[in-house]
């Protein structure tokens, strides 16, 4: 098949591959220098639709798969349908549950999907008012997309309100930040799973654990994601098969009956309660970095399945049994302010690492770093300890002025994987 990926970021790295790994003829589109190892970059910008949808149509493109929200929720997949393409993503309606955090929680109430309580405001004080009636812990969000940057963990009051002066009076997500959502901070741990959605047909893929703040120990600020793994052995399939019977099935089935029915892929962030799986939020496509540690492990042909799905049938998936662990390499001061432009020299991994590109550009030969998140380095190995050590162990001798990594990307599980093995002896 001839596939056009759309996007530039590292999720869209992985996408290509998985792909190009079953033969396919994959172009992306802008695309950046470090794909060329598995598609034809053809650098049209996403905004230039006209131009977009005539390299589509020259190329005799079997298949379209949209990766950036950005384009999902401004009707970017409705513009290829118009024109008669296959495309794996979802409507401009559809893709609003991920482009309004305050009407995926009201699809949620509305039909019976457990999330934590909310309330929406667009005004200031009345917002600090609410936090108050509260109390802290509380969950903040920019209302619109702000590229995972958007939410704020309020350990305290004063935290929430500096949050919410931040959105509703600094402006610093712009549109994205008109309303705010507070929500009920959820106890458990976070689990990621994506699901291949056409309709009400949900075909889950592997899970994932995905780590959103910025430094060591999970501290700092919130970013897009600074590494990830796959599987998440803290969770076992009863927990899995309640997420897709409690969550997955339900979005679908209610997106369906609120005639925005969903195709694409559908992403639940969860928190794992006592209670059971509850929805911290839905994104209308693969996310960003866990589809990088997801699909290298998936066996079966990706697009042959996503062709399978918009044919009206259920495809089998198969898995590999190896883990993946996967770590970021981001500008040093991400996702605050931080330099463009700087040389990327001596970054050479061994053949079994992936390197899956995001924020680099390319000039006169050389790598320069154009974004916050710049790669993920990922490996592949029996366990997920030892896909730790064979990542580190090829990122420690590198001389990476400008960026910076997470040195404990898996962390959690690797001590859950020891503590059950001490009590089993």
């Amino acid at each position: 098949m001839n596939i056009l990926v759309i996007g530039a970021g590292g999720r869209e790295h992985a996408v290509a591959a998985a792909c190009a790994k079953h033969h396919h003829h994959v172009f992306v589109s802008p695309g950046n220098p470090g794909m060329t190892d598995v598609a034809v970059v053809l650098g049209i910008d996403t905004k230039d639709r006209e131009a977009l949808l005539a390299a589509a149509e020259a190329r005799s493109v079997d298949l379209v798969i949209i990766g950036p929200e950005d384009e999902l929720t401004a009707g970017l997949s409705d513009q290829f349908s118009a024109r008669g393409f296959s495309v794996f993503a979802p409507s401009e309606a559809a893709a609003q549950i991920e482009g309004s955090k305050s009407y995926a929680k009201e699809l949620m109430f509305r039909y019976d999907i457990p999330t934590g309580y909310y309330d929406v405001f667009d005004n200031y004080d009345e917002a600090v008012a609410y936090v108050k009636q509260q109390g802290a812990p509380i969950v903040v969000k920019a209302d619109g997309i702000a590229a995972g940057k958007g939410v704020t963990v309020a350990m305290t009051e004063a935290e929430a309100e500096s949050a919410l002066a931040d959105v509703l009076l600094e402006g610093k997500f712009g549109a994205s930040g008109t309303q705010v959502v507070l929500e009920e901070y959820l106890e458990g741990e976070e689990l990621s799973v994506m699901a291949l959605v056409n309709g009400q047909t949900v075909v889950p893929l592997a899970e994932a654990q995905d780590h959103k703040r910025a430094y060591d120990g999970d501290v700092g600020p919130n970013t897009g994601g600074m590494g990830a793994y796959s599987p998440v052995p803290q969770f076992d399939e009863a927990d899995l098969a309640a997420v897709k019977k409690d969550v997955l099935q339900p979005a679908a089935d209610a997106l369906a009956s609120e005639g925005r029915p969903f195709t694409g892929v559908l992403y639940a962030g969860l928190m794992m309660t006592a209670d059971g799986p509850k929805v911290i939020e839905f994104n209308a496509r693969f996310g960003d970095p866990e589809t990088q540690v997801v699909l290298p492990r998936l066996a079966s042909d990706l697009a042959q399945a996503v062709m399978e799905l918009l044919n009206g049938e259920t495809p089998k998936l198969t898995w590999h049994e190896r883990a993946v662990l996967g770590v970021v390499l981001a500008s040093v001061g991400y996702p605050g302010t931080y330099d463009k432009g700087v040389v990327l020299t001596g970054i050479n991994f061994p053949e079994d690492i992936h390197a899956f590109w995001a924020g680099v550009a390319e000039e006169d030969g050389m790598f320069y770093t154009a974004g916050g998140r710049v790669l993920l380095a990922a490996a592949e190995a029996e366990n997920l300890q030892a896909a730790q050590t064979k990542v580190y162990e090829a990122l420690t001798p590198l001389q990476t002025p400008g960026l910076f990594y997470r040195e404990d990307i898996g962390y959690k599980a690797i001590a859950a994987a020891s503590a059950k093995r001490e009590a089993e002896q």
